[in-house]
């Protein structure tokens, strides 16, 4: 059996130990990433530490670190309260102007992660404390941060089209932003109507309460910080995760008393989580096999079909690894269809990139990681696994639909 194939066994048992047994999947995950890599790969620590996603890391902690002291000073409250004035205590709109607003962060530039690092705790927070359905409040701020993400000046939209550019591939950059709003509220829309009935009730909050809240000076100096985190993340470009965390040592600096138990609110064990199965999902990319699975797909003689395996190809990665790099990947496989005239290509190139983004709510995802990490008041098991189905469905049934709308009827 040769190696590709064993990660790919291990990986199957991994997930089966983790919905079985109560042990945490990232401490498989680095099991499996030791054993694999050592026994089948031959790689040293060294090799296997490199797959140790030290970006996401610093994300998930530095994000959950601020905004747990954003909690203990009473700023998320303050959010909340101004949430509710906005649309005059309606808490049924909240999840779409969470939505919007993700949206927006994206279309003009921010990393997809970065947005939802921003918005998802303020969201979560609210759910939390109005009665609204974490899994729906959670999707739609990933969902609403896909829905942006591929505007011609966004991250994600540079790239697809420096890529299709690159390799002198025909494309349209007005329909891969299109593609991707238009897939995303869908989903939001669809999401929206069967989940805003199975939360408890919202508590409406009294409308003077939510207009009268004066936020103090903890409140200015931390809503200070979260402008700053803004602007540094869409304006200087620096990194999000470096940034929240030193934001979050000056505010514990100046407010001690309210800092003292921030970081025992880290949420290690998602932290554990993600961080594991990247690290293992490295070793699958060291060992090849990620490029063997793109190899078997290529190798199909019928390039529609083709083109349909290419698209679920690249939500299954991309459920677990980098949405950007499988991008990168999938589109230059997709070349030698293109050249046969038989798929168009500018319907295929909109295709794979949001097929391979629309799947960020798997919480081994960073987007969905971060969801997982900011819900609140909720048995993070069950949200871990309620968020795992909803990224199976939606790895299971979206490129399906997004094939037959955007390569099917041959665009381009």
């Amino acid at each position: 059996m040769t190696a590709q194939l064993v990660s790919i066994l291990v990986l199957a048992v991994i997930f089966l130990l983790a919905t079985t047994l109560p042990v945490n999947m990232g401490a498989l995950a680095f099991a499996g990433a030791f054993l694999v890599g050592t026994l089948a790969g031959g790689m040293d620590g060294d090799a296997i530490f490199a797959g140790f996603p030290g970006d996401i890391f610093v994300v998930l902690v530095g994000v959950t670190y601020l905004f747990a002291l954003a909690r203990a000073n009473g700023t998320t409250d303050w959010l909340v309260a101004a949430a509710v004035r906005l649309v005059g205590g309606r808490t049924a709109l909240i999840p779409w102007v969470m939505f919007a607003i993700t949206a927006v962060l994206t279309a003009i530039g921010a990393v997809s992660p970065a947005a939802v690092a921003i918005v998802a705790p303020v969201a979560l927070g609210f759910a939390a404390r109005h009665g609204i359905n974490p899994l729906l409040m959670g999707a739609m701020v990933v969902h609403g941060a896909q829905a942006g993400g591929f505007s011609p000046i966004s991250v994600y939209g540079s790239i697809v089209n420096g890529i299709v550019e690159r390799d002198g591939i025909p494309g349209n950059p007005l329909v891969l932003f299109l593609a991707s709003l238009v897939a995303n509220t869908a989903i939001a829309a669809v999401l929206h109507a069967v989940l805003r009935r199975r939360g408890t009730a919202p508590q409406e909050p009294p409308p003077e309460q939510a207009a009268t809240t004066k936020p103090r000076l903890p409140v200015v100096a931390t809503l200070t910080g979260l402008v700053a985190l803004v602007l540094s993340t869409l304006v200087l470009d620096l990194d999000v995760g470096l940034t929240a965390i030193t934001l979050a040592v000056l505010l514990s600096i100046a407010w001690p008393a309210t800092s003292r138990q921030a970081v025992a609110e880290i949420t290690w064990p998602t932290v554990l989580l993600i961080c594991g199965v990247l690290t293992y999902v490295g070793v699958l990319r060291e060992l090849g096999t990620i490029d063997y699975a793109g190899n078997a797909v290529s190798d199909v003689g019928i390039p529609v079909l083709a083109a349909l395996l290419l698209c679920y190809t690249g939500a299954v990665v991309s459920a677990f690894a980098s949405s950007v790099g499988i991008m990168g990947a999938l589109i230059p496989l997709a070349v030698p269809f293109l050249a046969l005239g038989t798929v168009g290509p500018v319907g295929m190139v909109a295709a794979l990139a949001v097929s391979a983004t629309v799947v960020d709510v798997s919480p081994f995802s960073t987007n969905g990681a971060l969801v997982l990490a900011n819900a609140k008041d909720v048995d993070r098991d069950r949200f871990f696994k309620q968020l795992l189905a909803y990224g199976g469905v939606v790895v299971a049934v979206a490129p399906l639909v997004i094939w037959l709308v955007l390569v099917v009827p041959d665009f381009g």
